[in-house]
Order: structure tokens, then C-alpha cells, then sequence
């Protein structure tokens, strides 16, 4: 029997919604499986934790979650706490310190779900995006002057490193060479950015040497857009760099019906500290405590998070249940339409995906 240590902290708003139906998720299928289990330890961390302690996670936050297996988070965001504080504060606290540098966003049109892109087939739309998570435009490099005077001056530098841009890149031509079209778009900026996005572009270039089998190409990011809307069919892997990677899978999410159902994987390649796993819709105040928060972004996380523990049959019972709810209209949240709640879709895929693995 194994029993993986998994580390719940499901911070703001409807994340302490669908964080706990994660946790249910994983154990309905410890129950169904004899040969592992799962321990769970949950952390309050967030902007409730903010207001009595005036930081998001404790210093020494790190070192109680360093030696999970894997970790669920839920969402960094509060209306009275500003974004920068949130999400410096915990999220990329946790993503930077445990050096998570491969964040991995899946898309595709589930069944039953009425995506805005009206001439594309399901499968046309079926891409992984690969988010350098490390460094870029999110380094936080920067700071303000004179505040508060006319010559105020504010900075922001994106910071690109060799090693950085290298493995992030090598990793999504790894990935792309996984998948049965071997294809990855690399996004750039290098027309408008001419220091590192070109050398970005130069390290593509050499690392694609060692992967001839898989065919590339270079799509500058405002393209990008465009091609994601206008010629879906043509993209299967992309890697880019943080910032870009974080508007392009957001909008990639909304392509295929709704964010609510987008997963993501913070991952440390390496597996010399924890990965982080959650849903990308953030903390959505406006529906937190009302049941009407959509928990497949959640359960398609706990895909990817039983995939990086080599759960892969539990994984495929998991997102066979996922596939199976969303073609039921009944099982639809309001994102997608319909008016099933957060629990009624949690006992569904918990049902479902018992009944996948029996």
C-alpha cells in the first residue's frame, strides 16, 4: 500500500469550494483502489490568513509542504487584498520556491460543451501549453521611484536566462515528441523584443536539433491569437514564455467553452520538491458560497496530479468520468449554461469514475 502525502491549500474564494471536492474526488478512488491511499493536509492559507497574520503564508510555509508528493491548491486572490500581494504572497511563493518551472496547461472541447469556436470540430482543438514559470516578465525585478511626485518612475524587468530558456523549451519539445502529432509552436516577440526573445528564438533553434521528429515552427505571440481563433486545426504544443503563456492559455480555456474547466500542473521536472496542481479560474468572489463553482477545472487537475504520481490507470478512470459528466447538460454549472451545482457535478464524476474503475 502506498500513501501519498498531498498538501490541500485551497486560499481564496471558491477555491475552498473546489479544493475540498478535489480531496473528496481522491478519496472516493483510495476507497475503489487497494494499492494506494492518500493523507491530506490541509493548509489555511490565503487572504484570510492575510488579515490576521499580514502575509499570505507563513515564512517557513515551504518547508511544511516540502516533503509532499504532490500538491492542490485552489486560488490566490481577494477583493479587499491587492493582486500583487495575493499572488507574490502565495501562489508564486510556492511555484518560484520550489523552482516549478514547466507550468502545463491542456485544452481540448470536452463532451457536451458548447465551445464559441462554431467551425471547429472537438478535434481541432486538442493543445497543451508549456508556460516557462521560473523567470521572464514574473521575475520581479523592478521597483518605483518619487512616488507620489510628477517624475515618478516605475520598472518592471523581464529577466531571461540561458538555463532558463533552455529548459523550458527542451521540456516542451520533449512533451510535443509524447504526443501522436509531434508539432510545437514556439511563441516569440522577438520583432518588438530584440535582446531576449531573440536569443529565446536562438535556443529553439539549437535544441530543436536534437528532435527531428518533431516538426516546429515560430508564431510571433500577437499571431499567436489570431491562429488560436482562425486556424485551431494547425496547433498542437506551444511553449512560451510567462507572461505570453498566461494570456494565450487563458484564452484557450475560453475557446474550449469555459475557464472553469482548465486545469494546470506546476511542475518540477527534476522531482527535487513537490508539484503543484490546480484550476486556473481563480478565486471568483462573486459565486463563492453560493454552490455554483465548476469543479472539472479541479478534477482534470487531479488527472494531471495522478499522472505525475504514475497513477496512470486511476488518471484514465478519472478523466473517463469527466468526459462523461460534461456530456450530460444536467451536469452543467452555470459557465457552461446550465444550473447543476459545484456538489451535484462532485457526486457525479465521484460516481462516475467508481464505476470506470470497477
Amino acid at each position: 500500500m502506498t500513501t501519498y502525502q498531498i498538501a490541500c491549500i485551497p486560499g481564496d474564494g471558491i477555491g475552498k469550494e473546489v479544493v475540498p471536492a478535489g480531496q473528496k474526488l481522491l478519496e472516493s478512488l483510495a476507497q475503489t483502489q487497494p494499492g494506494f491511499d492518500f493523507k491530506f493536509t490541509s493548509f489555511d492559507w490565503g487572504g484570510d490568513y492575510y488579515r490576521k497574520h499580514g502575509v499570505m503564508m507563513p515564512q517557513d510555509g515551504l518547508e511544511a509542504i516540502r516533503h509532499s508528493d504532490a500538491i492542490l491548491f485552489g486560488s490566490a486572490g481577494d477583493p479587499d487584498i491587492a493582486d500583487h500581494i495575493t499572488l507574490w504572497g502565495l501562489r508564486l511563493k510556492i511555484c518560484q520556491g520550489f523552482d516549478q518551472y514547466a507550468n502545463v496547461r491542456p485544452t481540448r472541447i470536452l463532451p457536451g460543451i458548447d465551445a464559441p469556436l462554431k467551425r471547429c470540430a472537438p478535434q481541432d482543438l486538442d493543445w497543451v501549453i508549456v508556460r516557462e514559470n521560473s523567470e521572464g516578465e514574473y521575475s520581479g525585478v523592478g521597483g518605483r521611484a518619487h512616488q507620489g511626485h510628477p517624475i515618478e518612475v516605475a520598472t518592471d524587468v523581464s529577466i531571461m536566462t540561458r538555463v532558463g530558456a533552455e529548459r523550458i523549451i527542451r521540456f516542451a519539445f520533449k512533451l510535443a515528441q509524447s504526443r501522436p502529432r509531434k508539432q510545437l509552436t514556439v511563441v516569440t516577440k522577438s520583432n518588438a523584443q530584440r535582446h531576449a526573445m531573440v536569443m529565446w528564438d536562438e535556443i529553439a533553434l539549437e535544441v530543436s536539433k536534437d528532435f527531428p521528429d518533431v516538426r516546429w515552427d515560430k508564431e510571433l505571440v500577437d499571431a499567436a491569437t489570431a491562429r488560436m481563433v482562425n486556424r485551431p486545426a494547425s496547433i498542437d504544443t506551444i511553449v512560451a514564455t510567462n507572461l505570453h503563456a498566461d494570456i494565450l492559455s487563458d484564452l484557450a480555456a475560453a475557446l474550449a467553452g469555459s475557464l472553469g474547466i482548465a486545469p494546470t500542473g506546476n511542475i518540477d521536472p527534476e522531482r527535487r520538491y513537490p508539484s503543484m496542481f490546480e484550476p486556473i479560474h481563480g478565486s471568483a468572489f462573486d459565486i463563492m458560497g453560493k454552490g455554483l463553482a465548476n469543479p472539472i477545472g479541479t478534477f482534470w487537475s487531479v488527472v494531471m496530479l495522478l499522472e505525475h504520481l504514475g497513477e496512470h490507470r486511476a488518471a484514465g478512470a478519472v478523466m473517463a468520468a469527466i468526459e462523461s459528466v460534461t456530456a450530460n447538460p444536467s451536469f452543467h454549472t452555470r459557465d457552461l449554461g446550465g444550473i447543476a451545482t459545484t456538489q451535484q457535478v462532485t457526486a457525479a464524476v465521484c460516481a462516475a469514475t467508481i464505476s470506470a474503475l470497477r
